[in-house]
């Protein structure tokens, strides 16, 4: 198991190396960079523009092939040009900048923001517990309603609890987050109806003065609502995933033997099929987490004013601040690879037959 654990670890070094490759090359066909998002803001006559840009060093830059000709830069002299080139490493081959990037990153040196005067690591720590309350909280409550839901659909398969709850579960995977969220804000969040949850930010003005307790609450009183929205469509899946995958092993030749021995469907359940049908299911939690984590916060995030990572990524494609957005990608390709690793491991925990190390993979 060790050596499979390493391979899987050393694996993952290539991985990261194609992904930041691909979507590094594809940069440079991208029109627009950051040194034409500043020419924009010192032609706009934007305070202090040429001052905050015109300093420093580009030794830790990435991102698009910039060139001295520039739409609407005639009236900037060359020299700042150059200058601002040579502060984000534009000056430099394509290749030497992409290997100075790896570099970087293998040691966790992510450099600052172009366009603030803030770290990455500080930047993203600023915006991982957003991140963190849809992605943790929606992914434990899919799990805890939706694999109990499934094996009671799964015993009751046919019957009119399975019927009913089936019209629920198709409708809630058929609501789309974004309008889901809003039917939220307008019942719950002072919309049209009742005014009973917040719709911003993660706690109330002077939480930081409220007891340990009163801050809890306080907190998952503004998360109810963007956690509800983002687990909806996760829930209807598993729910029907657990549901199947129980279905399948109930109908295997081990199902009859035991209930054959006598043993009771308690037994059965979950001394046989519980830890097979499971299997299935844990593999869906890698997708399941890292869609919601990443993925899916973006909407969620404008919807109810928050400011987490998913919206950090977006700003950060727009704005061309190539800086934040690779290494937003580097964070969340690494954190998606290991735990894919950590899900093949609790493979392994709920079903000890199964050995990876034996794989000649």
């Amino acid at each position: 198991m060790g050596a499979y654990i390493l391979r899987r670890l050393f694996l993952i070094i290539p991985t990261l190396i194609g992904i930041m490759l691909i979507n590094f090359a594809l940069i440079q066909f991208v029109p627009g960079g950051p040194i034409e998002q500043i020419i924009a803001q010192m032609e706009d006559g934007s305070a202090g523009a040429t001052d905050r840009f015109t300093g420093g060093s580009g030794d830790d830059s990435v991102g698009q092939s910039e060139s001295s000709e520039y739409k609407g830069a005639r009236g900037l002299p060359p020299e700042l040009i150059a200058d601002l080139e040579k502060q984000f490493g534009f000056d430099k081959p394509p290749v030497e900048r992409f290997l100075t990037m790896l570099w970087n990153y293998a040691r966790f040196d992510f450099g600052e923001s172009y366009f603030r005067s803030i770290t990455i690591i500080d930047l993203i720590l600023e915006k991982m517990p957003v991140s963190i309350t849809l992605g943790l909280w929606s992914t434990l409550l899919a799990y805890l309603v939706s694999i109990p839901l499934g094996i009671r659909k799964a015993v009751k398969d046919g019957s009119p609890f399975d019927v009913w709850t089936s019209g629920i579960i198709i409708a809630a995977y058929a609501i789309p987050g974004l309008l889901f969220g809003i039917l939220l804000i307008v019942l719950f969040a002072g919309g049209s109806y009742w005014q009973i949850f917040p719709l911003r930010g993660l706690s109330s003005e002077g939480a930081s003065n409220f007891g340990i307790f009163e801050r809890i609450v306080d907190y998952f009183w503004h998360a109810a609502l963007p956690i509800l929205t983002s687990t909806i469509a996760a829930f209807a899946t598993l729910t029907l995933l657990t549901k199947n995958s129980f279905l399948d092993e109930i109908n295997k030749q081990y199902v009859m033997t035991a209930r054959a021995k006598g043993l009771t469907e308690f037994k059965v359940f979950y001394g046989h099929v519980f830890r097979n049908a499971m299997l299935i299911v844990i593999s869906g939690f890698p997708a399941l987490f890292v869609g919601i984590f990443f993925g899916g916060s973006l909407i969620i995030e404008v919807i109810f004013s928050l400011d987490g990572l998913g919206l950090l990524g977006y700003e950060a494609a727009v704005n061309r601040d190539y800086q934040v957005f690779f290494a937003t990608l580097y964070i969340f390709a690494l954190i998606g690879l290991l735990i894919k690793l950590l899900s093949d491991l609790t493979y392994i925990w709920i079903d000890p037959r199964i050995d990876f190390g034996n794989r000649e993979t």
